[in-house]
């Protein structure tokens, strides 16, 4: 029985090792292309509504925190869907890899969001900046199993979030655009690589 056990345990072991070495197809240019859209639309909304109404800091966050979940769970579900399409019995395998390379950004995008609301929120106004730079280390991070050239979006998430830290502490802090440009650039920016590159490999 421990023999049983432990080939399930190499078993288990060899599927992640191929997972992390085969090329990622589960997401979809479609629902990418598709958030990166709906950044610059939020962001039009918002320039046009949303600062009439309410503080400028929790109209920010509470309008880009629901963006970027309807954004992931749109493309969660298209992400999921491909996976299992593209990759079969190792879907579930490939998908773990993949989520493994991003989920340590968004998990420090969400407990740095936290301690400058809580320690620093003289600070807040970085928070665009910082946001984009994680986001470009998990991209960066993913580079090895996408298609090529994913690498100029995270060269683009990080230049756009140094550039808001150098010049969003004054009349542009929370703007809007500081979201929804890098953004809506980047997300249509990585949808057009991957629909290139998936269609090189086919060929």
């Amino acid at each position: 029985m421990r023999k049983f056990y432990d080939a399930l345990d190499d078993l288990r072991v060899i599927r992640s090792q191929v997972a992390r070495g085969t090329q990622f197809r589960g997401y979809g240019p479609a629902s990418i292309a598709g958030s990166g859209l709906l950044a610059i639309a939020v962001a039009a909304v918002e320039t046009r509504f949303a600062f009439a109404h309410a503080p400028a800091l929790w109209v920010f966050l509470a309008t880009w925190i629901a963006t970027a979940s309807a954004a992931i769970a749109f493309t969660g579900v298209e992400t999921i869907r491909r996976a299992r399409r593209e990759h079969g019995g190792f879907a579930k395998d490939m998908i773990q890899a993949a989520a493994g390379q991003f989920l340590p950004a968004i998990a420090a995008g969400v407990l740095l969001t936290g301690v400058l609301l809580r320690f620093a929120p003289g600070s807040t106004w970085m928070l665009p900046g910082l946001w984009q730079v994680l986001f470009s280390l998990g991209v960066f991070a993913s580079c090895r199993f996408l298609p090529r050239g994913m690498f100029m979006v995270g060269a683009w998430y990080l230049s756009a979030g140094l550039v808001c830290l150098a010049l969003g502490d004054g009349p542009a802090a929370l703007s809007p655009w500081t979201m929804g440009i890098p953004f809506g650039i980047g997300q249509v920016l990585v949808a057009v690589l991957l629909q290139f590159g998936y269609r090189r490999h086919d060929a």
